[in-house]
């Protein structure tokens, strides 16, 4: 063979290698446009295992955009004050995105438009928020309605029921407004009381149960507006002797997974949600946002599904988990 020529299979073997050098080079300039995030989250709690999995979705999904992507992540407690300066602290950063878990719906809307007003892209999770670029959230009149649907049917659909409230977020107020219309169809339910604010968490759930037990000699049902919420109300069940009762709540959590399958556990079902797809989503689409594009749903409901002893067997449980 004379020096310079080549076979046909050597040709073929040097065509194939320059178009794949090709094809690497449109790609990489595609690749480097998709340039780090940098998020700040504020949330109800991080001492609530929902936030946790949240957060863990929202790290997850901006390291998918760019390994370099940032995610800090802050408790709020609930507090409008600290969630609008933690909204202005972000916003001085330089951060692109801000997850917003908001303490009030109207109420963060100035700290919503001064961050908007400086071009950082607010994106809404598990609570509304006025003025917000993009909304995820579960369809939480609905987990309100099957879980309290549930909760008559088991009861016999007659009794006294109580429903241990929450931080009045939409979430949570939604929820009791499913709750409530499905309780309404049952003339034989009575509400002794739906007021009381428990904190969305273990140690407020068992506070009020404890006064709730205190108050009325017998209850039929409680409809707890969290798991957090309802293992607490389990427990001051259980510290009171208290046993004719019947729970239900709104989540799906790993702990209400184990009550659940627990035996002697008060709790018989959770409307479940996805707080890890959640967080992803919102980053999903809020990062559409900071790229100029508008994203095709600018409010995303995610369905929830009712866990029961009779299912958990079967159920997948939350993403991070």
């Amino acid at each position: 063979m004379e020096p310079g020529t080549r076979t046909k299979g050597e040709n073929m073997m040097l065509r194939h290698s320059l178009l794949a050098a090709a094809a690497v080079a449109v790609a990489l300039p595609a690749l480097a446009e998709q340039k780090p995030l940098q998020i700040g989250m504020t949330v109800g709690s991080l001492g609530n295992p929902y936030f946790v999995a949240a957060v863990k979705g929202a790290q997850t999904e901006a390291a998918k955009i760019n390994p370099a992507s940032k995610v800090t992540a802050v408790s709020s407690d609930y507090d409008l004050n600290k969630q609008a300066t933690q909204m202005d602290n972000f916003a001085s950063a330089g951060d692109d995105l801000i997850l917003l878990n908001a303490v009030d719906p109207r109420a963060i809307a100035p700290a919503v438009k001064r961050a908007q007003a400086q071009h950082i892209v607010v994106a809404a999770f598990d609570v509304a928020a006025q003025g917000a670029d993009v909304t995820v959230q579960t369809d939480n009149v609905k987990a309100g309605e099957i879980a309290c649907q549930y909760l008559a049917e088991q009861i016999g659909g007659k009794g006294d029921v109580v429903i241990v409230n929450g931080p009045q977020v939409s979430a949570v107020t939604d929820r009791v407004k499913g709750c409530e219309a499905t309780l309404k169809k049952n003339p034989g339910i009575k509400v002794l009381s739906d007021n009381l604010d428990a904190k969305g968490s273990r140690d407020g759930g068992l506070q009020v149960m404890q006064g709730l037990l205190t108050r009325f000699p017998h209850i039929d049902g409680v409809f707890a507006i969290n798991d957090p919420t309802a293992i607490g109300c389990d427990l001051a069940a259980k510290q009171l002797h208290r046993t004719e009762l019947k729970i239900a709540s709104v989540d799906g959590s790993p702990d209400i997974e184990a009550s659940l399958k627990q035996p002697g556990s008060l709790i018989i079902s959770s409307s479940s949600q996805d707080p890890f797809t959640m967080a992803e989503k919102a980053v999903d689409l809020g990062n559409e946002v900071v790229d100029g594009k508008k994203p095709a749903q600018t409010m995303v409901l995610l369905a929830p599904q009712l866990i029961t002893r009779e299912n958990v067997k079967d159920y997948k449980g939350w993403t991070s988990h």
